[in-house]
């Protein structure tokens, strides 16, 4: 069974932090497998959550100008993303 749980974004911040710099040589090539479904699983949330913050920045922004640069960074950031996964 597949649930959700709420961590606090400091700690999915450090855990990414931790998993970037973590040095697996000589590692299991199975663990390798588990650590890379494990650090994609949390980067994907990671910049999932970084999308939502662009998109709030369109929804509030105060003026046209600043929703259309808002705009910008979300479509940009949405393009860079797709590539990732």
């Amino acid at each position: 069974m597949d649930r959700n749980v709420k961590i606090p974004l400091s700690l999915l911040s450090q855990t990414i932090d931790l998993l970037e710099h973590w040095n697996l040589d000589g590692y299991d090539p199975a663990i390798l497998c588990d650590y890379d479904s494990v650090f994609m699983a949390f980067l994907k949330k990671w910049r999932s959550l970084e999308l939502r913050e662009a998109y709030s920045k369109i929804i509030f922004a105060k003026d046209e100008n600043v929703r259309f640069e808002a705009r910008m960074r979300y479509l940009q950031q949405k393009r860079d993303n797709a590539g990732c996964f």
